[in-house]
Formats: structure tokens, C-alpha cells, sequence
């Protein structure tokens, strides 16, 4: 064979990292673009929300249930619309259900910006605006998250989901910081910056080329398809383990909600105090997540899912009962990281041991715990901290969370039995 030609019959080489797929370069910009979006703006909607209720006369108690229903109102659409936007997933263009999405909440955060800027915010708004994002977020998390293991080999996979956890935990960092401190130099200012981020969003995704997509079966109806996703959860005791642990420790243990309570009328420290909170986690996450990029983890990945849950709960104990500012930014950071060790493995695991065909639809139930244990968390903290009190709410979810850890470990021993992101063989056969 001639020197320098590279024999036709040899497959080509795989990328030996995500960053060398343009695919996937699209996808990490995109998704960095939205999160840095989606965190400014629903930083200040639950900013604005409390401050108006607590400017109208109304009490801490009063003024969280009105944190809780803006949680309630993201969260609805996601319950409501999971089993549909799943299936959407697995038979649509993923492509194209993330770009009319994130065009979706553009349209959202130029509507508070305008809003904002006239002098016309007001609760009813922002629970209108809770409820469309809540809609937005149900069709693109599914999408977004079934794609990504469609971008690059199967090898780098968990590198990818690292890497692809970076971009959300920076926008979780740098969202919030924008806007707490932009809010202070003008309050409509943070919806602009949205409203340009979500553009440079939808503009990256559109450099994303034609990538795989599942067969759409013909021999079953779409009801049934759901439902076959839904199976396919409840059989795989892995997938539904690692799902639901999370679904109620965060569910639990979701004190982000009550930032804008321990802000103003615990540690007293503002709207720039409030981004911090908001920051702190995300700070903790993005490290946890740097690290992973770089040093994938490889052994007794099920304990060690446990142990960080464990940790999680520990550490909201802590920050509930703390009225020290930088003992509540410590005890952030380790929820923050905690948490980002538990998803790392909780998605390796989940991508891992589902089929590309199902992707969506598992997709689907895993987002909407997500989004049980954030949105809905937020509204059960918000209720919690109503009748009890915002401290007790904390402390009181952060136990729940370490009951959850011991319970889990119990009901599903395979948990603590899994050593590998390795997926069983059957599965590998079918899935290459």
C-alpha cells in the first residue's frame, strides 16, 4: 500500500474526545447559551415574585406560598405533558423540538424585559410566564437530553455528559451572578441578556448537522408507545432506582426556592446576596464536573451515587440552621458538588443502559423527576416553609433526603451492587 494512503477497508478512527465533534461543539454552546439564560431570568422571576408579595403586605409565611405556586406553575406542564413530549422525542427531529422551545423562552424573556421596563410586572404576569417556560422546558429537556448521546461514540459518552454538565453548571455560576447584579443596575436588564443568550442558542443549534434518529414503529400506537416507555422504566431496576432517588431527595432537600426568603429576611444580604446563594451551588457542581471531564469515573459508580445523596442531605441540614453568610456559601458548595457527583452518575447510568429508540421516552420520566424534584420541590419547599417555617422547611427536607438514601439502598440492592457505567451485554448488542 502506498505510503500515506490510508487503507479503505479500515474503519475510520473514533474522536478520542467530544470537543473534536463539531456536533457536539454546536450542542455544548447551545446548551451553555440557554442555561446562562434560563438561570438569570428565573432568578429574578422568583426575585420579583417575593419582593412584590412582601411589598403588598404580606407576611415571610404568605409571601413563600407565592414562591411555591411559581414552582407549582413550572411544574404542572412538565407532569402533564411528559408521556406526550417524550414520544415527541423519539419521533420528531430532536433538532428542531430544542430550537422552537428555546425560541419559545426567548419569547418569554423579551416579554418580562418589556413588562419590567414599563412598570407593568406584576404576579399574575409572572405566573403566566411560570406556566409557558414550564411548557417550553417540558418538550426541550427530552430532546436535548436523547441527543446528546446521538452526537458522539459511545466510548467518550460519559465524557460527553460531563462535559455537557460543565455548560449547565457555568450557566447555573455565571446565570445567577448575572442576574443579582445586573438586576441592581436596571431590573428589566437580565430579561435583555436572556433574550440575547436564548438567540445565540438557537443559532448554534441550527450548525448542528443530521444525526441519528430512531425508526418511528409503525406497528404500534403512539399510546402504546408510551406506555412500552414506561415499562421499559418500571422492568429496568436501574433506571428506576437511580431516577427516583433523585425524584425525592431534592424533592426533599430543594431549599433553592427559599433563596430569595433567606436573602431578605434571614442573613439579610440583598439582591448581590441572593445571587451569591444562587451561585454557590453551581460553583460546587461546575468543579465536581470539571473534574469528571477530565477523570471519568470508573469503579463502584452505584455506592458512591449513595454516598453523595448522603452528603447532599448533610449539608442542607447544615445551611438551614446557619444565620453565618459564609457557612451558608460553604454548606452550598458541598450540595452543589454532592449533587453533580450523584447526576454524573445517575445520567451515565441511565444513557448507558437504555436503548436509542427509548432514549426519548426514558428521557422523558427521568426529566420529569427532575423537574419533580426542582419545580415540584420549590412548591413543596415553598408550602413547607408556610406552615412551618422557612428554616424548619429546610432542615426538616434535608433528613428526608438521608431517610431516602437508606431507604433506596435497601429497595434497590443493585445500587449498591453496580461497580460500572458497563451496561449489560444484551443491551450493548442491540444499541450498536
Amino acid at each position: 500500500m502506498a505510503r500515506g494512503v490510508r487503507d479503505s477497508t479500515q474503519p475510520p478512527s473514533q474522536p478520542s474526545h467530544p470537543f473534536k465533534v463539531a456536533n457536539f461543539r454546536a450542542y455544548w454552546l447551545s446548551r451553555l447559551a440557554m442555561t446562562l439564560a434560563q438561570y438569570a431570568m428565573l432568578l429574578i422571576i422568583g426575585w420579583q415574585t417575593y419582593n412584590l408579595a412582601r411589598d403588598s403586605g404580606m407576611d415571610v409565611a404568605a409571601a413563600s406560598g407565592q414562591l411555591a405556586l411559581i414552582g407549582l406553575l413550572q411544574f404542572l406542564p412538565l407532569f402533564i405533558l411528559t408521556p406526550f413530549v417524550g414520544l415527541a422525542a423519539d419521533q420528531f427531529d430532536r433538532r428542531n423540538i430544542a430550537r422552537l422551545t428555546v425560541a419559545m423562552q426567548l419569547g418569554c424573556s423579551a416579554l418580562l424585559a418589556w413588562l419590567t421596563l414599563s412598570g407593568s410586572i406584576s404576579l399574575p404576569w409572572l405566573f403566566v410566564v411560570a406556566i409557558l417556560l414550564g411548557i417550553a422546558r417540558a418538550f426541550a429537556g427530552p430532546a436535548l437530553s436523547a441527543l446528546a448521546p446521538n452526537l458522539v461514540p459511545k466510548a467518550i459518552l460519559p465524557n460527553a455528559i460531563a462535559l455537557s454538565s460543565i455548560a449547565w453548571q457555568f450557566g447555573m455560576i455565571v446565570g445567577p451572578a448575572l442576574g443579582g447584579y445586573l438586576y441592581v443596575v436596571d431590573p428589566a436588564l437580565p430579561y435583555g441578556i436572556a433574550t440575547a443568550l436564548f438567540a445565540t442558542s438557537i443559532i448554534a443549534l441550527s450548525f448542528i448537522g443530521k444525526v441519528p434518529q430512531p425508526a418511528v414503529r409503525k406497528d404500534q400506537r403512539p399510546i402504546g408507545q408510551i406506555v412500552d416507555g414506561l415499562k421499559y422504566v418500571g422492568r429496568n431496576k436501574m433506571v428506576l432506582g437511580a431516577i427516583t432517588l433523585d425524584l425525592l431527595a431534592v424533592f426533599l432537600a430543594g431549599a433553592t426556592a427559599l433563596f430569595p426568603v433567606y436573602a431578605r429576611d434571614i442573613l439579610q444580604v440583598g439582591a448581590t446576596g441572593l445571587s451569591q446563594l444562587a451561585m454557590a451551588p453551581a460553583v460546587g457542581a461546575a468543579l465536581t464536573a470539571m473534574y469528571f471531564s477530565f477523570r471519568p469515573l470508573e469503579t463502584n459508580v452505584g455506592p458512591k451515587m449513595l454516598w453523595a445523596v448522603f452528603v447532599f442531605g448533610i449539608a442542607t441540614v447544615i445551611f438551614g440552621l446557619s444565620t453565618s453568610m459564609p457557612l451558608s456559601l460553604a454548606m452550598l458548595f458541598i450540595v452543589g458538588a454532592a449533587d453533580m457527583f450523584s447526576v454524573y452518575i445517575r445520567q451515565s447510568l441511565i444513557q448507558l443502559h437504555t436503548p436509542d429508540d427509548k432514549r426519548g421516552r426514558v428521557s422523558s420520566v427521568s426529566l420529569l423527576t427532575i423537574g419533580a424534584s426542582n419545580e415540584g420541590g420549590d412548591a413543596f419547599s415553598g408550602t413547607l416553609a408556610s406552615i412551618i417555617g422557612p428554616v424548619g422547611a429546610v432542615v426538616a427536607g434535608g433528613i428526608g433526603a438521608i431517610v431516602t438514601v437508606a431507604a433506596w439502598s435497601r429497595l434497590f440492592p443493585v445500587l449498591r451492587t453496580t461497580k460500572t457505567f458497563d451496561p449489560p451485554p444484551e443491551l450493548s448488542k442491540s444499541d450498536s
